[in-house]
């Protein structure tokens, strides 16, 4: 078990470790990645982050950005995956109490305080896309911490104020969740989608803290990238 658990980890690792450049790689040669059963290109969109365990309900908002592949298995079923490399879990206006969860001690002045969690998030989901378009898309999701901060904001008199704390020792590297989403082509065959999907993990992010899961809904758009040219490929 913990050789399997090492060999996981050590995939993962190799992954992400070269998730952003593969962005940059996939804008130059997407069109070498795609072919009549994959779909390769890029999806990014905006979510909504909140974490279980605090006082504060709190959604914290920020864009995301990532690379994927659609897999045609049979039919109209297929695998996504992929790599979101910028992508922020977390949770907005910490309260004293949260603060107190975290260790933090608050700064004189008033302001906002966020909990930031910079992960790699890697699905592996089976999708079914319907006649009409509609897809539905559901399975585990993996996350690897990369980095973790809580951020304090202020603006008194016009003076704006922004504080880093880290804090990525007290959180688990490794995350583990469940996605269910929805979408559909705007086009027939390879071209833009647009979606939405829930995340929510199974294991604490904080470490010996039992209930601070993470969870999130994206908003997202995909993009293939080279669809076109291999499209037109096949027709020669």
């Amino acid at each position: 078990m913990k050789k399997s658990r090492l060999l996981f980890a050590c995939a993962l690792f190799l992954t992400v470790q070269t998730a952003s450049s593969q962005v940059l790689i996939s804008l130059l040669f997407g069109d070498k990645l795609n072919s009549p059963n994959i779909e390769f290109g890029l999806e990014g969109g905006y979510n909504f982050a909140q974490m279980g365990a605090f006082e504060t309900n709190k959604r914290l908002t920020d864009f995301n950005l990532g690379f994927y592949f659609d897999i045609r298995l049979k039919d109209a079923w297929k695998v996504y995956t992929g790599v979101l490399v910028k992508s922020k879990l977390g949770v907005d206006q910490l309260t004293e109490a949260d603060l107190s969860l975290l260790e933090i001690i608050p700064q004189e002045e008033d302001g906002n305080y966020a909990q930031y969690i910079n992960n790699f998030l890697v699905p592996a989901l089976i999708k079914y896309e319907f006649p009409s378009r509609i897809y539905a898309e559901a399975g585990p999701q993996f996350g690897l911490l990369y980095k973790s901060w809580v951020q304090f904001d202020s603006d008194v008199d016009g003076e704006e104020t922004r504080i880093k704390i880290e804090n990525k020792d007290i959180l688990n590297r490794f995350e583990v969740g469940g996605v269910v989403g929805m979408g559909y082509r705007l086009k027939p065959g390879k071209g833009i989608s647009l979606g939405v999907k829930y995340y929510q993990g199974f294991t604490n992010a904080l470490k010996g803290i039992s209930g601070s899961r993470n969870n999130s809904i994206y908003l997202k758009c995909t993009i293939p990238i080279g669809a076109g040219k291999t499209k037109e490929a096949d027709s020669d």
